[in-house]
């Protein structure tokens, strides 16, 4: 296959030539059983999925502007994404890739490169967040056809509404008449005023020229590919409505309203009505609610009470009278609202303690820590995994395109290859901390049985969980140490032998002077 101007031969792989059934589809893409398409693919929907995948999108896009479900992907985001000013965000991990240091250290540094391409330190969060609300990742793989050895020269990114990925799967009969699969062809079909229902032609993209990365979540009946929002759809629409009427309830039921006996005399029905109604307009309040905006419009201004009520009395009676009736009440109930946060937050894999910011996430004790934050923090895991596929696509290019390493190469490595995001500092630093504790003080309880029922080296590997490597490196640190600081020791022994010789030099007299006496009888 020639791509970006140069030929890439692809290992070999167990053809499907033969086959019955088609490859299957876990990245959304849409199967076509067309012929051969040119450089403009025709597509054939005949099931309206292109046309609900939009629609799922624009509904993923709308949901996640809401301010409840807006806290809890920003909870998602900023436990996956931590940027700091001193740190990359993501490193490469080659420690399981059977290459030499060389090659490493270039695929390490082409890696720097990929994230410089993308700008992650300073839009990660960002590219991250559009991955997560749309559940699918675009970008555009563009090259310098002059100097290919210059590597990728920009990526683009690209609406998921204008692009899908594309499997032409071939079929023909065996010799007994039962259609198998002869082949399959992947790309890209990209239109610029979107795909839906109605598009037929677009742009083919070869397979490598895009980045795609998919959420790894499918409907098996449509074989549309879905959001992690999609569980979410329900439980904020739910919300959203509760919310609406419960402002509705208290706007209309809170104020206290009136009963207007208005006196018409003697008037007759039609003539009493008309009065009534004049009276009723004339010191009437119109007030609605706008559900859109969360507003409550009143186009007269008049503060007076709402939904009074007229009503007309014949003479004779009490004449002219005004009541007063009561306000609703138990309107301090919010329960209905916490249970479907709770249900949104649980929609969204987040744990409930989060719902309350004002209460302070506790970052004590092994045992004080919620079985929701240990879900959370593998859930943060695995979709950091699915997230990684906009890396190892990009950066396979980048090493292909260099001519660091052929394509089948990295096809055999990239099993191996890893992508460490970087934690959060203050919490691994305490979570580390109490751990170490806990360990020590484990050690100091078997201290008195060393030697005894435990062995020094049986507390090292399963009470200090120290591996074979941390072992040898340790004892290989304490000997250095052990031998600095018995040179120290003879340094500071001989600064003392120095120190006694000066002061017994000091102590001793100095030869006697004679006397005056014997001075003057020598004389």
């Amino acid at each position: 296959m020639e791509i970006f101007g140069f030929e890439i031969k692809k290992k070999k792989e167990i053809q499907s030539k033969g086959a019955i059934v088609a490859p299957s589809v876990d990245d959304g893409s849409t199967m076509m059983t067309s012929g051969t398409a040119g450089y403009y693919g025709m597509t054939v929907d005949i099931e309206g999925i292109i046309k609900n995948e939009n629609g799922l999108i624009r509904r993923y896009s709308e949901i996640a502007q809401y301010s409840d479900c807006d806290m809890a992907i920003e909870d998602i985001v900023n436990e996956s994404i931590v940027a700091n000013s001193d740190e990359s965000p993501v490193e490469v991990v080659l420690d399981d890739v059977d290459l030499s240091e060389s090659i490493k250290n270039k695929i390490r540094e082409e890696f720097k490169n990929v994230l410089k391409l993308y700008k992650f330190n300073q839009k990660g969060h960002d590219m991250f967040r559009s991955w997560y609300v749309d559940g699918r990742l675009y970008y555009h793989i563009l090259l310098d056809e002059n100097n290919l050895k210059k590597g990728i020269a920009d990526l683009r990114y690209v609406d998921p509404r204008k692009i899908r990925k594309i499997k032409n799967v071939k079929k023909e009969k065996n010799a007994k008449g039962v259609e198998v699969v002869a082949s399959v062809e992947e790309y890209y079909v990209y239109h610029d005023k979107g795909i839906n229902e109605n598009t037929t032609q677009g742009v083919k993209l070869s397979l490598d020229s895009v980045v795609y990365a998919p959420s790894g979540l499918s409907d098996s009946n449509t074989n549309m590919m879905l959001g992690h929002l999609h569980k979410a759809i329900k439980p904020v629409n739910q919300l959203k409505m509760i919310e609406d009427a419960l402002v509705i309830y208290r706007v209309s039921r809170a104020p206290e309203r009136r009963v207007f006996y208005v006196d018409v005399g003697n008037l007759p029905k039609m003539k009493a009505e008309q009065y009534v109604n004049d009276i009723m307009n004339k010191f009437r309040n119109k007030v609605v609610y706008d559900a859109t905006t969360g507003e409550v419009r009143d186009d007269r201004k008049h503060l007076s009470m709402m939904e009074d009520f007229w009503m007309p009395r014949r003479e004779g009676g009490k004449g002219t009278e005004i009541t007063t009736l009561p306000g609703g009440q138990s309107l301090g109930e919010i329960s209905d609202i916490q249970y479907f946060q709770t249900k949104l937050y649980q929609a969204l894999n987040v744990p409930i303690s989060r719902l309350q910011p004002q209460q302070g996430f506790s970052l004590g004790r092994s045992n004080e820590i919620t079985r929701d934050e240990v879900k959370f923090n593998k859930f943060i895991e695995r979709i950091r995994r699915r997230f990684s596929l906009v890396f190892s696509d990009t950066l396979k290019i980048q090493l292909v395109v260099k001519g660091i390493m052929r394509a089948e190469e990295w096809d055999d490595i990239v099993q191996d290859v890893r992508f460490d995001f970087q934690e959060d500092n203050h919490f691994s630093e305490l979570k580390e901390a109490e751990v170490l504790n806990g360990r020590m003080e484990t050690l100091q309880r078997v201290e008195p049985y060393l030697g005894k029922f435990y062995s020094m080296d049986y507390v090292r590997r399963y009470i200090l969980k120290q591996s074979e490597d941390d072992i040898k490196d340790i004892d290989k640190q304490i000997e250095t140490e052990r031998k600095a600081m018995a040179d120290l020791e003879a340094l500071d022994q001989q600064q003392q032998d120095r120190e006694q010789d000066r002061e017994q030099q000091t102590d001793q007299p100095d030869n006697e002077q004679p006397d005056g006496e014997w001075l003057w009888h020598k004389v």
